[in-house]
């Protein structure tokens, strides 16, 4: 029997945003990159006011609020923001090294977090993380806004179909050709600040884009490499200007890895900032009735430009269902925002849960001990 194609159709009608009875306050820890698109997407919401911001570098979170036209407090140090500023929530915008601490201590102070991706460096933080956020009760969104696009939704809805079978092997990855990210920043790349390179930076995206059509299963084993034979050199600046970047290398900027999950599926990744190759291919998810292929993007921080195929049988002859490509969600970061700020006025479940993101974090820690040690790890994540 040939698909019904109707069961591959976007609802395009949306769901209406909660209004607060009140205005949420909102602090924003590290006010650098992608603090902007935060600050951005909160300044739309009518029940928001953002009340205060925190960065280590003197007089940068004065700036950013200059730059925004917003009347905010401004603070050098995020404990103390944190303890006098009466918020309601804050998002955790700074280097992947101090993603745990700053969480954790607005947890601890009442605090509903929305942090942005990787949750942390080592699943180690990871597992702080979710215990403080379950003694604490609070929110805990973490930023992975592909979620939200109608074409990434979809790849979820044909695996959670049935259509594939029971799902084997997945492939997936990514990658630039020449892309290591310092044009605008350089803490990317420096060991004491990211902790992660390519892994981190685009690698979670990946993973994430596979787990979440999956349901989350558990990682078991990973044997991986990470590697760094790019962003130590020169060369690889050239397009920037910048090659005394090569100095302050410390991170991956490619990765590999061979992960064994739960139910017998086993997962091929590999993610690149930077390749003498165009992509590393395409993202295959293969089950026992059909096979599904998605088409390559750099990085899977958004959607995808070109439409996925099914490849099944038909009455016993091989068949290629092409799936439409629906219009790419521009609004992916509003709607990150929003639905954080309608679980905390609700009290619902985090849109992005740490329960299942810690599983992505497993998956990076493995690859990065993996590669450390030459040889195959198991993954034990302790009990929260």
């Amino acid at each position: 029997m040939a698909i019904d194609m109707n069961n591959f159709t976007s609802n395009q009608s949306g769901e209406s945003a909660v209004k607060s009875d009140r205005k949420l306050r909102i602090g924003i820890i590290g006010t650098g990159g992608i603090a902007n698109s935060h600050i951005d997407s909160y300044l739309k919401q009518p029940d928001v006011e953002v009340v205060a911001g925190a960065d280590l570098i003197p007089g940068k979170a004065e700036k950013f609020f200059e730059d925004h036209k917003v009347e905010a407090k401004a603070f050098t140090d995020y404990k103390e923001m944190v303890d006098t500023m009466n918020l309601d929530a804050v998002s955790v915008c700074t280097y992947n090294r101090t993603h745990a601490e700053c969480t954790i201590y607005a947890l601890e102070h009442g605090i509903n977090v929305l942090l942005e991706k990787p949750m942390s460096v080592t699943l180690d933080e990871a597992v702080d993380i979710c215990r403080a956020e379950k003694k604490s009760g609070k929110v805990l969104s973490i930023g992975f806004q592909p979620r939200f696009d109608d074409n990434m939704k979809m790849i979820k809805k044909i695996v959670q179909s049935g259509e594939l079978g029971r799902v084997y092997y997945v492939q997936t990855g990514g990658g630039r050709r020449h892309g290591i990210p310092v044009s605008w920043s350089e803490t990317f790349i420096e060991n004491d600040k990211a902790g992660l390179g390519a892994l981190g930076d685009i690698g979670c995206y990946s993973i994430d884009l596979v787990m979440n059509a999956l349901g989350n299963p558990k990682p078991l084993t990973v044997t991986g490499t990470a590697t760094d034979y790019f962003g130590t050199t020169p060369e690889a600046y050239s397009q920037v200007g910048k090659p005394e970047c090569a100095k302050k290398f410390s991170v991956d900027d490619f990765a590999s890895a061979y992960i064994r999950l739960e139910g017998g599926i086993v997962l091929d990744f590999r993610i690149a900032w930077y390749m003498h190759l165009d992509t590393p291919g395409d993202t295959i998810i293969m089950g026992t009735k059909g096979s599904l292929r998605i088409p390559s993007t750099d990085c899977w921080n958004g959607s995808f430009n070109k439409p996925m195929t099914i490849y099944h049988d038909v009455a016993g002859e091989p068949v290629e269902t092409v799936i439409p490509l629906l219009p790419a969600t521009t609004d992916l970061f509003d709607r990150k925002i929003r639905s954080f700020l309608d679980a905390i006025i609700t009290g619902g479940e985090a849109p992005v849960p740490s329960s299942q993101i810690i599983y992505n974090q497993a998956i990076l820690d493995g690859i990065q001990k993996s590669s450390e040690c030459g040889h195959e790890v198991e993954i034990s994540i302790p009990e929260i």
